[in-house]
């Protein structure tokens, strides 16, 4: 007995051919009036639809993630630039606020400087009661080497400008003196006080107090003797007056 073999293997049908074959049968189901039957029939439903899979709601999950990644990301740009605005104002505010600060500091520096190479009169509001160089015998070198203020005894005596005390003590027929070298080198120097409230060495600036005037010494009554002199030494004396009006001072 014969017997013939079908060569190769067999293989199921493709989705396509299947898919084929099965609306190929659907047609002839409907001609006959059995498609209810088979529409209700669990092998008709096999092809489920594509939005019961559970791809869509996926695709879905995906797009909302996204959308809230971008959201955040947008946000947090947002901040970033809310912050560096933050910070560049602050750091205008901090550099308005350290220019203000250096222009004070040098308009106080400024009015410093100027306060101090400002001077000022002896006896705040008095006048020259007698002339450089005066003649007669009340001094001993036959004239006025100074001026001499109005003042009562206890008047506040002060430093016409800025410099260095470099005697404060009994001056003879000055009486009680205070002698100060001024900051240009040239020096001055306030006779007959009541009392001396400074010292050798001491650092004074213009208006500052430095005695009261009196009646000590070579006088005949209570006066303050001022002097101009180009050392400390007696005899240098050169015109307060000129002095004082060179340096500002309205007598």
């Amino acid at each position: 007995m014969a017997f013939t073999c079908a060569t190769g293997k067999h293989r199921r049908p493709s989705r396509m051919k299947r898919t084929t074959a099965r609306a190929a049968g659907i047609a002839a189901l409907t001609t006959t009036g059995v498609i209810g039957t088979v529409a209700s029939s669990p092998a008709f439903a096999a092809e489920t639809p594509v939005e019961q899979t559970g791809l869509m709601p996926v695709v879905t999950i995906g797009d909302s993630v996204a959308e809230r990644i971008d959201d955040q990301a947008a946000a947090q740009k947002q901040a970033a630039q809310e912050e560096a605005a933050r910070k560049e104002a602050a750091a205008q505010a901090a550099a308005k606020v350290k220019k203000e600060r250096e222009a004070r500091a040098r308009a106080a520096r400024e009015a410093e400087r100027k306060r101090l190479n400002t001077f000022v009169s002896p006896i705040a509001g008095s006048y020259v009661s007698t002339g450089y160089r005066s003649g007669g015998s009340l001094w001993s070198s036959g004239s006025h080497t100074g001026i001499d203020f109005h003042a009562s005894s206890g008047t506040p005596v002060h430093a016409v400008g800025l410099g260095t005390v470099v005697e404060a003590g009994w001056g003879g027929a000055y009486g009680n003196q205070v002698v100060i070298r001024m900051n240009d080198g040239t020096y001055t120097q306030y006779g007959h006080l009541s009392s001396i409230s400074v010292s050798v060495g001491q650092k004074v600036t213009p208006g500052q107090r430095i005695a009261l005037s009196g009646a000590t010494g070579n006088v005949t009554g209570p006066h303050l003797h001022f002097e101009a002199r180009t050392s400390p030494e007696y005899g240098s004396d050169i015109d307060p007056v000129a002095y004082l009006r060179g340096h500002g001072v309205s007598l």
